[in-house]
């Protein structure tokens, strides 16, 4: 019974489960059912609107790209206003540039279907590690499929229309149909299309002729042609991509190792560039920014017209003003290259460009490789490099000090300064017990002394401008210059006190924007090219507006214009005729140059109009030692602001208001003349703009209102001429000046200048390396024509203190007449003086001599009960002591029988 009952358990288990399993499996199979009609489904949808992929020569309209000045009647350059193509068989297309774009672009290609999902994960992973530069999700099908058919829109449809017809595509076509269709229709830049056509544009030969070198190079292009672009500003990182694919090749096998670094190493010079372009530095710099933003079919194909900043007056005034100067710097400084930017620091318009001394001008010196050892590179634009800056990095700093509350008055010692604490103050070290010290020098070698905040900027001392670094914080400081429109210094643990010095690399673009931020009162206006945008039906897409910031407040902006364009104060190391000084127009300007004059800066501005100038060779060799920037770059810089103003200050009766819609903050209004597209003219004031007052700096502390010396008052014993004590006699004590000069931690905390004196200055690791130079510096001075008080009073000691008691009447005893004998027991050190003696703290009398005693006649009216008797003993120093006793008049006191006796002492006057 038992048994059966458990058989039949058993067979509803089991019949239960094959009841879930057929659920599972019916479910499962509906599901699938809906997918697949789900993916037909969309596949169906989409199919009907596809173009025919058996017209494989069909081609999508192109409409040229225009780039304008800011005027709109100068076109600067026409995007594939004519497309160069000729198409070529696929025999006629070598192996190696085959091969090099399957390693770069699709390796999978003859093994998938159109789809490479396993790419496309790659590609997935490679952005988010930031490496979308060496990888790719399309295949080479769906490239092409986008390229000849579907455009750049970046939408989910579009994607799922490339996939559909990749996979159509594939199963119409052989693998080398469809890889020769891709070859022929790719666009290489600089209006190639095609491998052909770029081998022509960029080796001047037939494909079939291409080295392996050449094909790898021709295959780094496709993915973003005007960035990596043979004529472009990116030729290491171009030479980088190269390298890449030629590695690819051999890790595929394609090639052998030795033949991937054979070919790496082969040097490459592409053919002349198409000359049919103006402004071709900052042309190629707008290129970048409108494909990183826009993508680079639409670029090629869009018909956008695109009106920038640039100012073709002031740009042909910057080409030929820098190729003039190195035609003048090759002689005199060994300097083969230089670059000038200029922007409106009302705007952040970019006005000029000039990436290089000529865009069309050979490599020198002859069959050098571009990227590494050429003094001159055409193409490269150094207008947007990172380049060390030099001095020219210092008003960022002493802003930022400034900021936090130092002043331009500020005193700072200019001597020799060891800035590591671990090493010895003499400052003569390069390393001390594994220590690197750090011991900066002067441009001229010279150490000057005190000097304040200003004239060390204007002067460019490098010692106190490394105190002032800091003094303002490294951090503090990064912070304000990118504040100010600096785009580097991310790696701030890179950066230690001499980034003041131009420790840093920076961008000569950012510079003069940031530049412009002290001639626009502190307001940031972000750097731009583009004034507006419009597309082929005429639709804005993108256009300039007005987003002023403030990056720092209006009186420090002001504190460093006054001291930048104060010719007197940079006289002294300058002169007064130097080429920062622009005559009759105020204009603040700085100097840079770099160790072993690698690198010579000036930039500077007017109210109105920002200018930078690099003058230097492109592979950092070093110019001649006279090359610094005041003497190879403030030339062209002068030069190029004379003129600037000679050829833009033009005025006009029928005034457009300005792009910010107010006048300048310096109180001169902007004037600009009418121009095509309502876009507006560059015009400068023909008036002189002079730049605001500085504000009035005050301080409770002198060292900040610029006096080096303080006045120390001290207490002094006028008897031992000592510092007085707690037992110095106050008619003895008057008060003494005397002048001394510390270093500027003596006297501030750094994190709050204007507060408290420092209770111990010690507590800031610097003090004492800057201390001891100063202190030196003032014994050879004589600065003190005494030294001050060091030493306590030794006369008005507690050993030198006279004793005294009164030995009659005794404490708390009682008076029983009018008539009492006061009595003491003096004892001194020194010779005693007199006692004197007082009833009720009432002076009453004075005993110049031995034994120190009188009879004291009571008063008729003394109050019965408690009194108090008091004497005091003087020294001849005037050191004293007194003591006091209580005495008690009773109430059964009577009589006058005393009152007739006469006084038997005198009472002199107290001791003065």
């Amino acid at each position: 019974m038992i048994e059966r009952k458990n058989r039949l358990k058993r067979k509803n288990r089991k019949g239960r489960a094959r009841k879930i399993i057929k659920t599972i499996l019916f479910t499962s199979l509906l599901l699938g059912i809906f997918i697949v009609a789900s993916i037909l489904g969309v596949f169906a949808y989409f199919l009907k609107d596809l173009p025919n992929p058996d017209k494989i020569t069909d081609r999508q309209v192109i409409e040229s790209t225009k780039i304008y000045d800011r005027t709109g009647t100068i076109v600067l350059y026409d995007i594939h206003g004519e497309e160069k193509r000729t198409v070529i068989s696929f025999t006629e297309i070598p192996d190696s540039v085959k091969k090099a774009t399957l390693a770069v672009e699709d390796a999978n290609f003859y093994r998938h279907f159109g789809l490479d999902f396993k790419g496309i994960f790659r590609a997935l992973l490679a952005d988010i590690k930031g490496q979308s530069l060496s990888q790719g999700g399309s295949t080479i099908t769906q490239q092409f499929i986008k390229s000849s058919f579907l455009g750049s829109e970046k939408t989910f449809t579009r994607k799922i229309k490339e996939a559909i017809l990749s996979i159509e595509f594939e199963a119409k076509y052989p693998k080398d149909k469809i890889l020769e269709a891709y070859l022929n229709q790719i666009p290489y830049g600089s209006n190639a299309y095609g491998i052909e056509a770029a081998a022509q544009t960029f080796f001047n030969k037939p494909t079939k002729d291409l080295t392996l070198a050449e094909a790898a190079l021709l295959a780094s292009l496709p993915q973003a042609p005007s960035y990596y672009s043979p004529y472009g500003s990116h030729l290491s990182e171009l030479k980088d991509r190269q390298a890449y694919i030629l590695n690819r090749m051999a890790e595929l096998g394609y090639i052998t190792k030795e033949e991937s670094q054979k070919a790496a190493n082969e040097r490459l010079t592409p053919a002349p560039a198409n000359t049919n372009i103006k402004a071709p530095h900052f042309v190629m710099y707008i290129k970048e920014y409108l494909e990183a933003k826009y993508g680079q079919d639409y670029v090629e194909t869009g018909g956008l017209k695109v009106y920038t900043t640039l100012d073709w007056q002031l740009q042909q005034l910057a080409e030929q003003t820098i190729l003039d100067g190195v035609l003048n710097n090759i002689k005199k400084y060994k300097a083969n290259n230089a670059a000038l930017v200029a922007t409106d620091p009302k705007t952040g318009q970019i006005l000029a460009m000039a990436g290089s001394k000529s865009y069309f001008l050979d490599s020198l010196p002859e069959g050098c490789a571009p990227g590494k050892n050429c003094l001159f590179e055409p193409n490269f634009n150094v207008a947007i490099s990172n380049r060390q800056p030099g001095s020219s990095f210092k008003p960022f700093v002493y802003a930022a000090a400034i900021k936090k509350g130092f002043t331009p008055e500020t005193v700072l010692f200019d001597l020799p300064t060891e800035f590591n604490p671990a090493c010895p103050a003499s400052a003569g070290y390069d390393s001390f017990e594994g220590q690197k010290c750090y011991n900066p020098q002067n441009y001229d070698g010279r150490f000057r002394g005190p000097t304040t905040l200003q004239e060390s900027l204007a002067q460019s001392l490098n010692v106190p401008s490394v105190k002032v670094l800091y003094l303002a914080g490294i951090n503090d400081t990064i912070n304000l210059a990118q504040d100010m429109g600096i785009s580097t210094l991310k790696d701030r643990q890179r950066y230690g006190l001499a980034l003041v010095l131009g420790g840093g690399e920076v961008k000569l673009l950012d510079m003069v924007s940031a530049y412009g931020t002290f001639a626009n009162d502190g307001i940031y206006q972000k750097t731009t090219p583009i004034l507006k945008i419009e597309d082929s039906g005429g639709q804005i897409i993108e256009e300039w507006q007005n987003k002023p910031t403030e990056a720092l407040k209006p009186e420090v902006a002001r504190s460093i214009s006054a001291i930048l364009s104060n010719n007197s104060l940079r006289t002294p190391v300058f002169g007064s005729r130097s080429p920062l000084y622009l005559n009759s127009r105020p204009a603040a300007v700085k100097t840079g140059t770099t160790q072993e004059y690698r690198d010579a800066w000036t930039i500077g501005y007017t109210p109105s109009l920002s200018v930078g100038v690099w003058t230097g060779n492109n592979d950092n060799t070093p110019m001649a030692k006279e090359g610094a920037g005041l003497y190879a770059a403030a030339p062209l810089w002068n030069t190029f602001m004379r003129k600037a103003y000679e050829i833009k200050s033009k005025k006009t009766n029928n005034q457009i208001p300005s792009s910010q819609n107010d006048t300048s903050p310096f109180g001169q209004p902007l004037e600009i003349e009418p121009a095509t597209q309502n876009l507006p003219a560059f015009v400068l004031s023909a008036q002189i703009e002079q730049f605001p007052n500085p504000p009035e700096f005050q301080t409770d502390k002198p060292v900040l209102n610029g006096d080096e010396f303080s006045l120390k008052t001290y207490k002094i014993d006028s008897l031992s001429g000592k510092l007085a004590t707690s037992l110095t006699p106050p008619e003895l004590i008057k008060d003494v000046q005397y002048k001394q000069t510390h270093c500027l931690l003596y006297y501030v905390d750094k994190n709050n200048p204007q507060g408290a004196y420092p209770a111990n200055p010690a507590d800031d690791p610097q003090f004492f390396n800057w201390e001891a130079p100063v202190i030196e510096w003032a014994k050879r001075q004589n600065i003190f024509s005494q030294s001050p008080i060091n030493e306590n009073d030794d006369i008005h000691t507690a050993e030198n203190q006279p004793q005294i008691r009164i030995i009659n009447p005794e404490n708390n005893s009682l008076i029983n007449n009018r008539w009492v004998s006061i009595k003491t027991q003096v004892s001194a050190p020194l010779e005693v003086k007199q006692v004197d003696f007082f009833f009720d703290d009432k002076f009453i009398a004075t005993d110049p001599t031995e034994p120190y005693e009188m009879a004291y006649n009571l008063p008729k009216d003394t109050a019965l009960g408690e009194h108090t008797i008091k004497v005091k003993v003087y020294d001849t120093a005037l050191n004293r002591q007194e003591t006091e006793i209580t005495v008690i008049l009773p109430p059964s006191m009577s009589g006058d029988i005393l009152d007739k006796l006469k006084d038997q002492f005198q009472s002199p006057a107290p001791p003065q």
